[in-house]
């Protein structure tokens, strides 16, 4: 800030309380959604456990289950939902996950991407991607519908063996301050991932007209769930991410208004200093 006059400073201050003022008001509304998102978090867990007991259920207690959503075959071309933001501004939440995505990627041949958000999309067109598919203004409020519609998506292409596995890629909200981004394979479904314990009194459960009859309904449940899931662990992360980006931000401009502030009060100091020094000079001179 050397050379600067005061009118440079005091233009600097009023520039920089305006940015303070947008940050803090997009502080407040991402504290708002973020209540939001983690309410219909909450209330979609319940749903989302019981499929995902009941997919746990059906692997333990059947013996030699085959069914096209749990067959192994060979990998030619590996497909990523990865889930971003709409918008910028939530310091590195769509590039974190982005990452994530990529190390994965490295170790695959034949590579296509289903994207969730604008960031996503505009990163993986721009670098010549194979798009599969593309959904945006759905991250900060998503519904069921959207998930539905990302799973009939994959589940298609799946079944045509246009893709042979799937992995969803999204950022998991801990607290206001921590999200993490995570990676799951969501085809074929594993078993191994899924092997629950068998408890000594454990009650069997037959499932008629059989597992794998069963499995024709659960499955496509279970993956339109597991994505909604994401979705809204990805919109609370957002908000989350947001939220602190922004308070950072307004606290830096707060230390920027005080650093001009201070600058600015010391050139007024010199200045009437050096006016007096001037009037003093005169008196003298005409003694």
């Amino acid at each position: 800030m050397a050379g600067m006059g005061m009118r440079d400073i005091k233009r600097r201050i009023k520039s920089v309380n305006s940015t303070k003022q947008i940050t803090k008001a997009m502080e407040l509304v991402s504290s708002a959604k973020l209540r939001r998102a983690r309410e219909r978090a909450e209330k979609s867990r319940p749903y989302f456990h019981t499929i995902q007991d009941t997919v746990r259920d059906i692997f333990s207690n059947a013996e030699g289950l085959k069914h096209k959503f749990l067959e192994e075959r060979e990998v030619k071309k590996s497909c990523y939902i990865v889930i971003t933001a709409d918008r910028g501004l939530c310091g590195g939440y769509n590039i974190n996950v982005i990452k994530k995505a990529l190390e994965s990627m490295e170790e695959k041949n034949g590579v296509s991407v289903v994207t969730v958000g604008t960031k996503a999309r505009d990163y993986y067109r721009n670098r010549k991607y194979e798009l599969d598919g593309e959904f945006i203004h759905i991250s900060e409020s998503p519904t069921y519908g959207d998930a539905k519609k990302i799973s009939n998506l994959i589940l298609r292409l799946y079944e045509k063996k246009m893709i042979d596995e799937v992995y969803l890629v999204y950022t998991q909200f801990v607290s206001t301050v921590s999200q993490n981004p995570e990676i799951i394979q969501l085809l074929p479904v594993s078993m191994e991932k899924q092997e629950v314990e068998k408890k000594e009194d454990f009650e069997y459960v037959s499932y008629e007209p059989s597992p794998e009859s069963l499995l024709n309904y659960i499955v496509p449940k279970y993956i339109e769930s597991t994505i909604y899931g994401a979705l809204v662990e990805a919109s609370a992360s957002e908000q989350g991410s947001r939220r602190m980006a922004m308070e950072n931000a307004t606290e830096n401009a707060e230390e920027m208004i005080d650093k001009f502030t201070l600058n600015y009060n010391r050139a007024r100091q010199a200045a009437i200093t050096q006016e007096i020094a001037e009037i003093v000079g005169g008196v003298e001179a005409l003694k």
